[in-house]
């Protein structure tokens, strides 16, 4: 690796530190409807993201939920010094990327075949610290 590559890597690693984040890997979820909820979340604050989560009648917010209290468990542990409740916390990103398919066939009629697609997905979700952002 040469020596400007490196600098760079130095850089994105010390950025990287102060994000907290959680991952949801191989969700078996379609991407389309976990973005539908992702939508709603992307910037609001934690207050208001558990509440939108909680009521939502879809499936997808039961995962995304449980992943948002992830985050924040990973957030206090890694400020330990910083009280939770006085600190604005908010949903600064998150991502829903596609994941693997498992290909399936299901019988159609005069002996053919029709191809289904069982899609899963991947989401980064990161918070960020904001005085500014009321819940």
């Amino acid at each position: 690796m040469g020596n400007r590559k490196r600098q760079n890597a130095e850089i994105i690693k010390e950025a990287k530190k102060n994000l907290t984040f959680a991952k949801l890997n191989n969700c078996p979820t379609s991407p389309r409807k976990m973005r539908l909820v992702a939508d709603q979340l992307r910037g609001q604050g934690i207050a208001n993201a558990l509440s939108i989560l909680k009521f939502s009648p879809k499936e997808a917010s039961r995962r995304l939920e449980k992943l948002l209290l992830s985050a924040i468990a990973n957030w206090q542990s890694k400020n330990e010094d910083k009280d939770f409740e006085q600190v604005s916390l908010f949903i600064k990103e998150i991502k829903v990327d596609s994941g693997s398919m498992l290909k399936r066939l299901r019988t159609a009629p005069q002996g053919r075949a029709h191809r289904i697609r069982k899609r899963s997905n991947h989401v980064t979700l990161v918070l960020g610290e904001n005085n500014n952002i009321k819940d």
